[in-house]
């Protein structure tokens, strides 16, 4: 079984992905466990010699005046997880959980949360023991973190809630048993440093993000399937025209389409059409791809120091024996970053979804009308671009921004909050309509070079085209397409468009 070993310094992007939708042991760096037993000695101190430290011998929020007796501490912890697991909703997808969960034991492994190094060591037994915690998707407004969503995951922690191990739903208490584990008794600030921090938002936004980043190399493919297929001319790509403009990304994108037509026997059978100009979707393909891709690079950013980040709070910094209150828990720069995130993607799919609707009318493209064998008779692709259609429709509705609300909680003490769990878990999901917008476009491009003959099409979408045709064949009378839909979906998701049109080609 692969392994990585957890510092709290150099997760990856990749590494959480790979955890998230991989049977990948975690393990934590010796020198983690050393920097959380120290700040871990420093809230022992603190307690032995009486002083008084929000969230350590306090209560939380509003409540930061009430002094806790040292007896009562245990007790403060565990009501403070069953007070703020009230989460409602559908549960939130495991691969978000454990994505959630390595990024949790990745803050508390910095060493600034002042819990033992049992809290982590625990998360990543769950972890190597498959076992995820229930999380139902709302009731988090990304204030001082994800609370509700957060403490719901510590509740497996202590034996209750429930979990999912292998598909099926099983109790906290039984899942512990499974992974050899007792009921965790939570000590001081230990509840806090849990359910405090941006987790659940930057799980959602990190996954969308390694999906996104796939995406747009395949909206390349796909818009250069559509070009060629409609028999539209590349002119517009030519280098000079984008380095007139400057963007880098446009410019990158001009070129992915000149190497993935390149060598186009249907390309080159109509260079000298009287046809003057391209529609749009298609001549703009570098000027809109290229922006999404800059717009990726700002998420990325605002991911990768997340994924590394302390989160909670207060922090323990062990080397003066401070002990910090701050606002690192707001999640703002997520919210931002994955409102970002869902607009670039909309836009993807936006201008996917009106090259497929030149694909359908015969006016525009010389093919038979919605790419069907006999039609009329038969319907072709009708539907799958009305289903594209409805889908851009609601990723508008999906990327009203999050980031730019707030409503004060917790008497006015959380008066500006982010929501950025929203906006993580819309961009989770124009991400995937996204995906399907694609998707179906790539289907719709491959049906319409059946149509132009015996040409061959250019070495990168000869490529995507055998690709998708191994496991989707022509569509020659009207099938069930829902099933051709999750099909590519699949092989979207799995990246192997991209991956072969790549060795051939180069990197897009």
């Amino acid at each position: 079984m692969q392994k990585i070993t957890i510092n709290g310094q150099d997760l990856t992007l990749e590494q959480l992905y790979a955890v998230a939708f991989g049977r990948i042991k975690v393990i934590i760096d010796p020198q983690a466990n050393e920097r959380m037993q120290r700040s871990r000695d420093c809230i022992e101190e603190i307690l032995d010699r009486g002083r008084v430290v929000y969230g350590v011998n306090t209560g939380f929020g509003k409540l930061a005046n009430v002094h806790i007796k040292p007896k009562e501490i245990e007790a403060l912890q565990h009501n403070l997880i069953l007070s703020h697991a009230c989460g409602i909703g559908d549960p939130i997808p495991e691969p978000v959980v454990r994505a959630a969960m390595l990024l949790k034991i990745n803050a508390l492994c910095k060493g600034y949360s002042g819990s033992r190094p049992v809290v982590a060591k625990y998360l990543c037994e769950l972890l190597n023991h498959q076992i995820t915690p229930c999380i139902p998707e709302k009731g988090s407004v990304g204030a001082s973190g994800d609370l509700a969503p957060l403490a719901h995951m510590t509740l497996v922690l202590l034996g209750m809630g429930e979990a999912c191990v292998n598909g099926e739903k099983t109790s906290g208490e039984k899942a512990l048993g499974m992974a050899n584990l007792s009921p965790l008794v939570l000590k001081a600030k230990e509840g806090l440093a849990i359910i405090n921090g941006t987790q659940i938002t930057t799980a959602f936004a990190a996954l969308a993000l390694f999906r996104a980043q796939n995406l747009v190399k395949t909206a390349d493919i796909a818009g250069a399937l559509t070009v060629e297929s409609l028999l539209h001319t590349k002119t517009a790509f030519d280098e000079r025209i984008q380095r007139a403009r400057g963007f880098q990304h446009q410019i990158k994108v001009a070129g992915n389409l000149t190497k993935l037509l390149l060598e186009s026997q249907i390309v080159s059978s109509h260079q000298d059409c009287d046809k003057i100009q391209d529609p749009y979707s298609s001549r703009c393909i570098p000027q809109v791809h290229g922006i999404v891709r800059q717009a990726l690079n700002f998420v990325r950013e605002v991911i990768d120091t997340e994924l590394n980040a302390a989160t909670d709070n207060p922090l323990v910094f062990a080397e003066d024996q401070s002990v910090l209150s701050g606002g690192n828990f707001h999640a703002q720069p997520i919210s931002l970053a994955s409102d970002t995130l869902a607009i670039a993607l909309a836009q993807l799919s936006n201008i996917s979804e009106r090259r497929l609707e030149n694909l359908m009318d015969s006016v525009q493209s010389g093919l038979p009308p919605f790419l069907a064998s006999d039609s009329g008779k038969n319907s072709g692709f009708m539907m799958a671009q009305v289903t594209a259609a409805a889908l851009v429709s609601e990723n508008k509705v999906l990327c009203h921004p999050a980031s730019v609300d707030s409503i004060p909680t917790s008497a006015n003490q959380e008066d500006f909050v982010s929501m950025g769990t929203h906006a993580a878990r819309k961009a989770f999901e124009v991400l995937q309509n996204a995906e399907t917008i694609i998707g179906i476009e790539l289907l719709a491009g491959c049906q319409a070079l059946d149509f132009r003959g015996h040409r061959q099409p250019g070495r990168g979408t000869r490529v995507a085209y055998e690709t998708i045709r191994k496991i989707i064949p022509t569509m020659p009378r009207d099938r069930l397409f829902q099933k051709d839909l999750m099909k590519i979906k699949k092989i979207i998701k799995e990246n192997n468009i991209v991956q072969n049109v790549e060795k051939v080609i180069g990197s897009l």
